[in-house]
């Protein structure tokens, strides 16, 4: 299966051919691009059309490495064609959200050596975890308006597919080697220039001018060595 987002996130409509559907519902095409609920991303919805007749989709998920689409009307089979279409707004609003967590871990990062453990985008708020022991809530504010100015900046946001070997070769990336088995032979790298480079498989913006200005919103400590920061676009 191609799965469309990897190199484009821009991609709102595509026609595809049905390969298997399992209890009227469970849908999978040929290529794809919905992005599947992972990495703190939540899934796209949207619609599968056929015959002008509309198949809505209301959960997509990455089950034994192939997407499978739920749809709410059965009538699909094998081999139709279809033409699936991306409930934009709400996927371009992820897409904003899941490049400012990069900004946010980049200046974080920057500032206190923390990484990201865990992140949870929404369409009206987003959480990111960090792996900090102490929390100065005096400095929230400052990387606030150290993101909003990388922001401000205009940066391009890159995808680039490296091989295992090459994806190795990048510091912050041979960190999560324990991460990706021996199988997975090829990277998915985003890249804002001259900023951060991180292995993620979700969906960005071009440029970080598109996310817009952020917002903290609440910070609060959630374990020993967890802090976690909410912030809105």
């Amino acid at each position: 299966m191609a799965e469309l987002y990897l190199e484009d996130c821009y991609i709102k409509e595509f026609d595809a051919v049905v390969e298997s559907v399992k209890d009227d519902k469970f849908v999978v095409l040929d290529k794809t691009a919905f992005y599947p609920n992972s990495g703190g991303q939540p899934h796209d919805l949207g619609v599968l059309i056929k015959d002008e007749t509309e198949y809505p989709v209301d959960y997509v998920g990455k089950f034994s490495g192939k997407i499978s689409h739920e749809v709410t009307k059965p009538g699909l089979k094998v081999g139709d064609k279809v033409k699936g279409v991306i409930d934009w707004n709400r996927r371009y609003k992820f897409m904003r959200y899941h490049t400012a967590c990069h900004v946010l871990s980049a200046v974080i990062h920057k500032e206190t050596g923390a990484k990201i453990t865990g992140n949870q985008i929404g369409v009206d708020k987003t959480r990111v975890d960090f792996s900090l022991e102490n929390f100065d809530r005096g400095q929230i504010k400052s990387y606030q308006d150290k993101v909003n100015k990388i922001i401000n900046q205009e940066i391009p946001v890159n995808i680039k597919i490296l091989s295992r070997e090459d994806a190795f070769k990048i510091p912050d990336i041979v960190k999560l080697k324990m991460d990706f088995p021996e199988s997975v032979k090829e990277i998915r790298i985003i890249e804002l220039e001259n900023l951060d480079m991180q292995a993620c498989g979700g969906t960005h913006v071009r440029n970080t001018a598109e996310i817009g200005p952020i917002e903290i919103i609440k910070a609060e400590n959630k374990g020993k060595n967890n802090r976690r920061i909410y912030f809105k676009i």
